[in-house]
């Protein structure tokens, strides 16, 4: 932990215990910790922004018909509903579509083109994909109707010939935050083009529409995409956490912390996360994402609370699956001998090609692989979904693999910790050698060893519901991580929750402690060194101080 740091923002006034966690995660200046929106990078650093803004106003000068191409994740579902939302206000006329991932997959394709064409768009709006859209945006041209990309992921050797491409990672971006999610470049194009307006003089009879009133939206987008919270993101985050706290959010926001037995006015990335995100997911994974935007565009309470009553029924349907899924991926691992591989492949063709991407998350967490896991699409395709750890940038290794095997690979696209591929069945064997050749090239041994990386020992003085009260408001995330300590504990008792968690009392320091160790029920010795965060338990209006066990091993 950088001394140094950490003393000077304690001299700014900042808590010493949040001092030492901040300065362990590179904040060295107390202007860092500067949350307010006036602080956010200013929109005419975006490459293409000042131009979808003069494109977008525009159209909405000459009443041009505007189409928003959604994606089906937690991220596209809000860049959309920002999109409608401030489109609206601003005067546009504007709709939106969200490809059906198991008929049209992925992205603006010629298809999806085709389906828009009936609507007669003037204008393809896309939000969290495009950027490799090059078949799409050509079929739209072809067909008269002219399009905008918005998008964050990694672009490919060539770029769509839209009429304006807005993505901080496109070549020639100099946006100092490359790590905006969909929903947050969208928003930044949103207040670009109110600015354009503004220009324009077009507020000069009325009033300018409050687009921070959309952050809630922006914060939900950006935790749940795990997007790495850099300055600028966690600003955004948590401008968004402070709107939900206060009461002031969208109707399907409000309805999702309710559905989820959580209380918006304790917001924090936890809930934004692990809560209200896999609602929303389990709605482009299960059905069609169409319900989740409709929830954040309604401002409508009771049309709202129904569609999350109906997100969080598909939620638990998804559980359900991946549950059998994680079943049947314990068997095919028990032949592949993981400890001895630097990549794991696994199919199964009975599993649901909406739920292969959490359980490839699922199983690189537990055997610390970069995991592939396949689900039958259409035509003799297998549609793949990947996780990958620290050390492997997942798309540039699909992106060598395509290089070495020309003809392998139908489609593929992501980032660095999570990628999409779809393939031949006939050809899984050679993509799961190609990519094992290829980890094996990129990875380090050291990189195969999973590493647990924690805030030190926490003094006892900390050890209370306030203070883990005040890290829960703090915005944590992807490459901010939220505080883990490690100590020793004595283990007063043990007993198993649920067939599935372990629950403990612990004693360090003269006071005892209770700790849970979630999705595990292995007995523990009576002395363990452990890393665990801090938590509230609250069970009956009554609250007590918890340890979420994150590891534990022997006491030495």
């Amino acid at each position: 932990m950088p001394v140094r740091a950490a003393w000077a923002l304690e001299q700014a006034g900042v808590d010493p215990l949040l001092a030492r966690l901040y300065a362990a995660r590179g904040v060295r200046e107390p202007v860092e910790l500067d949350t307010r929106l006036a602080a956010l990078l200013p929109p005419d650093r975006l490459l293409g922004a000042e131009a979808a803004a003069a494109l977008l106003a525009d159209a909405i000068a000459a009443g041009r018909r505007l189409l928003i191409v959604a994606d089906y994740d937690c991220d596209g579902a809000t860049a959309c509903a920002v999109g409608i939302r401030a489109l609206r206000a601003l005067g546009a006329q504007v709709d939106y579509l969200v490809p059906n991932r198991f008929e049209t997959g992925y992205g603006l394709s010629p298809e999806v083109v085709g389906l828009a064409a009936p609507r007669r768009p003037d204008l393809l709006i896309t939000v969290d994909n495009g950027i490799a859209s090059v078949d799409g945006v050509a079929e739209a041209r072809r067909r008269g109707i002219a399009t905008l990309i918005t998008d964050h992921h990694l672009p490919g050797p060539e770029l769509p010939a839209a009429e304006v491409i807005v993505n901080p990672n496109q070549p020639g971006c100099t946006f100092p935050s490359k790590a905006l999610a969909g929903v947050g470049v969208m928003f930044y194009v949103m207040l670009a083009l109110r600015a354009e307006l503004r220009r324009r003089g077009a507020f000069a009879v009325q009033a300018e529409p409050n687009l921070g009133a959309l952050l809630d939206l922006v914060a939900l987008g950006t935790v749940a995409d795990v997007v790495p919270l850099d300055r600028n993101n966690r600003i955004l985050v948590a401008q968004g956490l402070a709107r939900m706290r206060e009461g002031r959010m969208q109707a399907g926001v409000r309805a999702l912390f309710q559905a989820a037995g959580r209380d918006p006015a304790r917001a924090g990335g936890f809930d934004l996360g692990f809560a209200l995100g896999p609602r929303l997911n389990a709605a482009g994974r299960l059905a069609d994402m169409a319900l989740g935007i409709e929830a954040l565009i309604t401002d409508d309470r009771t049309r709202a609370l129904n569609i999350a009553q109906d997100l969080d029924r598909l939620n638990r349907e998804r559980r359900a699956i991946e549950a059998d899924m994680q079943d049947d991926a314990a068997i095919l691992l028990d032949d592949l001998d993981p400890g001895n591989r630097a990549s794991l492949c696994l199919f199964d063709g009975s599993w649901h090609q909406g739920v292969v991407g959490i359980l490839a998350g699922r199983v690189k967490e537990r055997h610390h692989r970069p995991t592939f896991a396949f689900a039958r699409g259409a035509q003799g395709e297998l549609k793949g979904s990947g996780r990958s750890i620290p050390g492997l940038h997942l798309r540039d290794a699909l992106d060598l693999v395509a290089k070495r095997h020309p003809a392998l690979l139908k489609r593929f696209g992501g980032h660095a910790a999570a990628a999409g591929v779809t393939l031949r069945e006939a050809d899984l064997g050679e993509f799961e050698t190609a990519l094992e050749t290829v980890a094996r090239e990129l990875l380090a041994p050291a990189d195969l060893d999973r590493r647990l990386e924690t805030d030190g020992s926490l003094e006892s003085a900390y050890r209370t519901i306030p203070h883990a009260r005040r890290l829960q408001s703090e915005v944590w995330g992807q490459a901010f991580p939220a505080p883990l300590f490690a100590d020793e504990f004595e283990v007063l008792q043990q007993r198993v929750l649920k067939d599935r968690h372990l629950k403990l009392l612990l004693r360090r320091d003269g006071a005892r402690l209770e700790a849970i160790r979630f999705n595990h029920c292995e007995a523990v010795p009576a002395r363990i060194f452990s890393a665990y965060r801090l938590d509230v338990n609250a069970w009956n209006g009554t609250e007590t101080l918890q340890l979420m066990l994150e590891h534990w091993e022997p006491a030495a």
